[in-house]
Formats: structure tokens, C-alpha cells, sequence
């Protein structure tokens, strides 16, 4: 019994395959490869005729409706499938034509017949020149304009590439967009420049249709005469009618869709710089300008009032163009008022919430840097003689230490607290507490050079910077105390100076962003270079900030600009760490750290760290590389700022402020202990001292 056909089956194993759109798109392409090759019946060639027509007219009009060129980036593709669709279908009509081309006009197809008799009237020369025409319309005009566009596009483009994607690396370092986001414009930058590109070459394709459009014409035309003739025995003149007409139109219902197609592509590159629909760019553009839309009625009607010329388009024309420059007015009319009405709603909303916004302002008014606060016995202080006042004393301070550190500093705020006791101050950095002390106005200080007790009559006191005992005397005891040797400080010098190492204590607070931005701008055109070359790439204007807010606050000064980024540059070679481009540049710097904490003789004082502490701190240090951090146990933490202390208390009852010298490995960290107990001490590795110095060791912090 012989096996029955599933059709069932087979239908729903074609629907599977053809619902797949790569395999329906493969075998698209190889049904044009038969058409090349095997003769197409004419119910299917009226069917592929007007399938090109249609496709041709999708492609005009899906050009139109974008919103830019590059959403509709597989045009070249499409271009050249149409392109072999008209192709195959001219080598189908051929054959049709010299096989059948003696039964009648009909012998192609009804598709052909129609364009060969109704387009042109059945008139083989009326068909001759406009297949002529719109050849050189489509090839000569649109053609080559829409191919010099997608060249010029192309080549700019590619040049705009480099700048483009430095601007994408500017906003990604900047924090202005994200990974994502830089991403996706990359990607729309390379999608633009392959689409123009791929458009440069797709120009070509309509040019090479209209060269074979007219080769096929011609060979149709000679071919056809000499079948009819030698062949089926027609007279030279209905061989040539016939077969032109059928030529004629088969031209004809083949370059229209060309036609259409080399439009859509001109409409595609020169969207450029348009954004929106086509028609919608368009009328909102020229219709942005009612006086031209004006000038244009007035001289159309002109036009019409000549001798000769018919009235009756041109005033039609001059009405349309005045009813559309008053349309356009009234609708920019509206469009002021709506503002004007929006602005006074706006304003008329800020006077209603005036209050509100008073509050907001005072909570958003921005912190105090640095201030000083004044009890009400200390305000005598801010008057007096010209620079010997404390409003003067404090000007001069801010000169001294803007042209030592090398950075801008705010300035300092001065006002009065009723809150204070009569002769106190109070420091506030950022509106925090900072330093307080006690002044008597009228008297004055007296120091002992060797910290020994001093023999005068007066009120036993502590110096408030750095806490050295101290005596407050009557005015008329100076003499005696310039006798006996001691330093004498007048009550606003000994603010000024308590505020000065308030100041150099939190100075690192001060460097902000704003400061940083304009001291690389002020830098001199011969380092800008060298800027550009860190900034964003290694470094970010921030992480300049943050290096220079670690120097400054080791009291180390950044005046050196220039050599501090060359040092940035060569740190950013092997780390982006902060702590350790600051360790670099400190031995960048090490000429000017060592001599600006030397002695007018020239002689750095030195503490060197025992040994035994280097060992024990070394110990300490957990993690590899830029993970290390220290892990020193509580009770040698405190012993070693007991042994610290002591060390220097007893030094500083001699006079000496002496730098503490350590290795390399370790000084990071010890800095981190100190700068909480004494942030006046420096701190050097044995790397920083220059080679240069004199060196005077007053001893071992055991």
C-alpha cells in the first residue's frame, strides 16, 4: 500500500521555514538570482513590476517619516537589493520583448503595455524623450547631488571622529554621563560614519541602473528590429514601432521606481543637521520667517498684474502665500503672549513666595571659611594706627601666607560674640571650632627664650599657639623686660599668631576645587600643555586637588606648580593612588622641604626614630602596595605619643622645633599618629633630606 502525502505537514513545515526572515530573505535573494537566468511568465512580470513599484514608493516614503539619517542605516543595503530587483526584472522584460515582441504590445505584460500606451500616448518618440529626461533627471541632478552630499558627509564625519570621542572622555572623566551612556554615543558615532560611508559607495549603484537602463533600451531597440525583420517577417517600420514601444515602456515602468529610489536617497543625506520628520522640519522652518512668506505674495501678485502672463495661478499662488505669512505671524503672536503670560505668572508666584525664599537663602548661604569671633572687651583691638591694627595685622597675614603656600586664601571674617567672656576669641574654621584664648587688652605678653619662669610682676598665662608659658605685664614693666631678655608680644600679635597656626593646622581644608581651577588656569601657556597632557587622561582636576591639599597640610608650599605636575605626570606612570603620588612628589620636592625648615644658618635640627619604633611601626603595617594601612596595638600607640611629647616638650624648652626623620616605609604613618597630638612637627624620610643641608641631630625619640 503506497504511503499517503502528509500536505498537512508539508504546509506547516514551508509556513516554519518562511516564517524564519533570514531564510525568507535568502531565498528573496536567490529568486532574483533566477530571475537572471530562467524566462518569468507574464501574470508574474505585472506581479514583479509592480512589487519594485511598491517597494521603490516604502522606501521614498520611510526616508520621509525618519527622525535622522542614520535610523534608517541599512538604506545602502536596501538600495542595491532594489537596484538587482530592477536589474533582473529589465533582463526578464527583455527576454519577454525579443521572444514575443511580435504578438502585439501586449507581449510583456500588461504592466508594460500600459506605460507604453497610456504614459505616452502610444507615441514611441514622445516615449523616447521622456525616458531620456528622466534619465538625466535622475542621473545628472539627483544622482550625482546626493552623491557629493554623502561624500562631503562622509569625509566630515570621519575627520569630526577624534574630537568627538575626546569629547565623550572629557564627559566621562568629568562625571558628567556614565560608562552606558559614553558607550552608546560611541556607538552612535561609529553607526554615522559607517552609514555616510556606506552611502558614498550606494551612490554608485543608481549610477551604474541608469547606465544599464539606457544599454538595455538600445540593445532592446536593435535586437527587436532585427528579430522582427530577419525572423518573423515584419516590415522594418512595425518591427520599430512595436519593439520601441514595448522598450519604451518596459524603460519607463523601470526608471520611475529608480527614480523614486535615487529621491529617497537624496533625501537621506541631505537630512543632515535636521532633526524630526521631514515635512514637520520643513514647515516649522519656513514658516519661521512670515515676512518672506509676505514678500513672496506680494511679488507673485506682481507677477500677475503683467501683460500677458495669466492671473489666475499666479493670485491663487499670492493667496496662499498671504493666507500662510498671516497664519504664521498669528501663530508666533500666540506663542509671545503665551510667554509674556508665563513670565508674569513666574513673577507674579516669586512675590507671593517671597518669604519662603528669604528662608531658603539663609539656609543656603555658604559656611564661613575661616572666623573670628570677638568677645566684647577685644573689639578696642580692631582700632588703632594703620597696620598695627588687628584688622590690618590679620590682612598682612593672609598676604604672608597666600605668597609662603602658594594658594588662595579666603578671607578671614570678623565679628563680635556677646556669648564670649569680655576678653576672649574664639577661631572657627568652616564654623567649627578651631582655637580659643584669653587676651588682655593693654597689657602684654612676655616669654622666656628658655622657657625659664619669668621674674616680673604679672598674671601668669600660657602662650595660646603653641603653649609656652607666659606672663601678662603692665606697659610701663617693658623696659625692665627688654632688660632681662624676654620676648615681648603686643595682645593682637599673639592673636595673629594663634590664628596664623590655626590656619596652617587646617590649611588643607581651604584648597577647594574653585582654587585648584584657577591656579591651572593662571599657570603660564608653557605648562598648559603638560596640564592637557594629565588632565582628565591620568589624573582628574580633583585628584589635583586632593594631592595638593596633602602637601599644603604638611605645611609644604605649592608655589612650584610646575614641577609638582611634572611630578604627577611621573607618579600616574605606575599608580592613580593619592598617598602615593604625595610620597612622590616629596622627594621631588625634598630641596625645598629640607631648606624651608632649616635655620637662618642654613642648619636643619633633627630628631631621628629609634630602631626599636621603626621596627615596632614597620610590624604594624598590614597589606601589600596601596593596601597598606596600620594596625599599631593602643598601648604603643600611647606610648609612643607619651615618648613623642616628652621628647619634644623638652626641646621646646630649649627653642628647638627640630624635624622628625624616618625611613621612607614608615613616615606615612607616623605622620598619621602625630598630626592629631602635634601637627606643627614635620616629618621627613631619610629620602627627603637633600644632600646639601647641614645637619644637626639633637638627639633620638626612644
Amino acid at each position: 500500500m503506497a504511503a499517503s502525502i502528509d500536505f498537512k505537514a508539508i504546509a506547516q513545515n514551508l509556513g516554519d521555514i518562511f516564517r524564519r526572515t533570514d531564510v525568507s530573505f535568502a531565498i528573496g535573494i536567490l529568486l532574483i538570482m533566477v530571475v537572471l537566468l530562467m524566462p518569468m511568465p507574464k501574470p508574474l512580470m505585472d506581479f514583479a513590476l509592480a512589487l519594485s513599484i511598491t517597494f521603490s514608493v516604502m522606501i521614498l516614503m520611510t526616508s520621509l517619516f525618519i527622525m535622522k539619517p542614520d535610523e534608517f542605516s541599512s538604506f545602502p543595503t536596501v538600495l542595491l537589493i532594489a537596484t538587482m530587483i530592477r536589474l533582473s526584472l529589465n533582463v526578464a522584460s527583455t527576454r519577454l520583448i525579443l521572444s514575443h515582441g511580435h504578438e502585439g504590445t501586449s507581449a510583456a505584460g500588461k504592466v508594460i503595455e500600459a506605460f507604453g500606451q497610456f504614459v505616452v500616448g502610444g507615441n514611441f518618440v514622445i516615449g523616447i524623450v521622456v525616458f531620456i529626461i528622466l534619465i538625466i533627471v535622475n542621473f545628472v541632478v539627483i544622482t550625482k547631488g546626493s552623491g557629493r552630499i554623502a561624500e562631503v558627509a562622509a569625509r566630515f564625519s570621519l575627520d569630526g571622529m577624534p574630537g568627538k570621542q575626546m569629547a565623550i572622555d572629557a564627559d566621562l572623566a568629568a562625571g558628567m554621563i556614565d560608562e552606558s551612556e559614553a558607550r552608546k554615543r560611541r556607538k552612535a558615532i561609529e553607526s554615522e560614519s559607517n552609514f555616510y560611508g556606506a552611502m558614498d559607495g550606494a551612490a554608485k549603484f543608481v549610477r551604474g541602473d541608469a547606465i544599464a537602463g539606457l544599454l538595455i533600451t538600445f540593445i532592446n531597440v536593435i535586437g527587436g528590429v532585427i528579430i522582427g525583420v530577419a525572423q518573423n517577417n515584419m516590415s522594418f517600420g512595425d518591427a520599430f514601432h512595436t519593439y520601441t514601444l514595448l522598450t519604451v515602456g518596459d524603460g519607463l515602468v523601470t526608471q520611475i521606481p529608480a527614480l523614486i529610489v535615487s529621491m529617497a536617497s537624496g533625501l537621506l543625506v541631505s537630512k543632515a543637521g535636521i532633526e524630526g520628520a521631514t515635512d514637520k522640519a520643513l514647515y516649522s522652518q519656513l514658516s519661521a520667517y512670515p515676512t518672506a512668506l509676505g514678500m513672496a505674495s506680494f511679488v507673485m501678485a506682481v507677477m500677475g498684474m503683467l501683460p500677458g502672463i495669466p492671473i489666475t495661478p499666479f493670485v491663487i499662488l499670492a493667496s496662499l502665500a498671504g493666507y500662510a505669512s498671516w497664519n504664521s505671524y498669528q501663530e508666533q503672536l500666540k506663542v509671545e503672549n503665551q510667554k509674556n503670560l508665563d513670565l508674569q505668572a513666574k513673577e507674579t508666584e516669586e512675590v507671593q513666595d517671597e518669604s519662603q525664599q528669604a528662608a531658603t537663602q539663609v539656609i543656603s548661604l555658604p559656611l564661613d571659611m575661616i572666623r573670628l569671633e570677638l568677645g566684647y572687651g577685644l573689639l578696642s583691638l580692631l582700632n588703632g594706627e594703620k597696620n598695627k591694627n588687628l584688622g590690618d595685622q590679620i590682612k598682612n597675614l593672609r598676604t604672608q601666607l597666600q605668597q609662603e603656600m602658594g594658594i588662595y586664601l579666603p578671607s578671614v571674617r570678623i565679628q563680635d560674640n556677646m556669648q564670649l567672656g569680655n576678653n576672649e576669641y574664639l577661631i572657627r574654621i568652616k564654623e567649627l571650632e578651631a582655637g580659643k584664648g584669653h587676651l588682655k587688652p593693654g597689657e602684654l605678653m612676655v616669654m622666656d627664650p628658655g622657657a625659664q619662669p619669668i621674674d616680673l610682676r604679672g598674671e601668669h598665662t600660657r602662650e595660646p599657639s603653641f603653649g609656652l608659658p607666659a606672663m601678662w605685664i603692665a606697659p610701663v614693666l617693658r623696659t625692665e623686660a627688654e632688660n632681662l631678655g624676654y620676648t615681648i608680644v603686643d595682645p593682637s600679635v599673639v592673636l595673629t599668631t594663634h590664628l596664623t597656626e590655626v590656619i596652617k593646622d587646617n590649611i588643607g581644608e581651604m584648597v577647594t576645587f574653585a582654587d585648584v581651577q584657577k591656579l591651572l588656569d593662571d599657570m603660564n601657556e608653557t605648562y598648559k600643555k603638560l596640564l592637557n597632557d594629565i588632565v582628565p587622561g591620568q589624573i582628574t582636576v580633583g585628584g589635583i586637588q586632593r594631592v595638593l591639599q596633602n602637601l599644603v597640610g604638611e605645611r609644604i608650599s605649592i608655589r612650584d606648580l610646575p614641577t609638582i605636575l611634572e611630578g604627577i605626570a611621573e607618579a600616574c606612570n605606575f599608580s592613580r593612588n593619592i598617598a602615593t603620588i604625595t610620597e612622590h612628589l616629596r622627594l621631588r620636592l625634598s630641596r625645598q622641604i629640607t631648606f624651608s625648615n632649616a635655620d637662618q644658618e642654613g642648619v636643619l635640627n633633627i630628631v631621628t626614630l629609634s630602631p626599636q619604633w621603626e621596627q615596632i611601626i614597620g610590624d604594624a603595617i598590614v597589606g601589600d602596595g596601596e593596601a597598606r594601612q596600620l594596625a599599631l596595638s593602643p598601648s604603643h600607640m600611647q606610648e609612643f605619643i607619651f615618648r613623642c611629647n616628652e621628647t619634644y616638650d623638652r626641646l621646646s624648652m630649649m627653642g628647638e622645633m627640630p624635624a622628625l626623620v624616618t625611613t621612607a616605609y614608615v613616615r606615612s604613618f607616623v605622620r598619621s599618629i602625630l598630626e592629631r597630638v602635634r601637627p606643627a612637627v614635620v616629618i621627613m624620610s631619610q629620602n627627603e633630606v637633600h644632600p646639601k643641608v647641614k645637619i644637626r641631630s639633637l638627639g633620638q625619640l626612644e
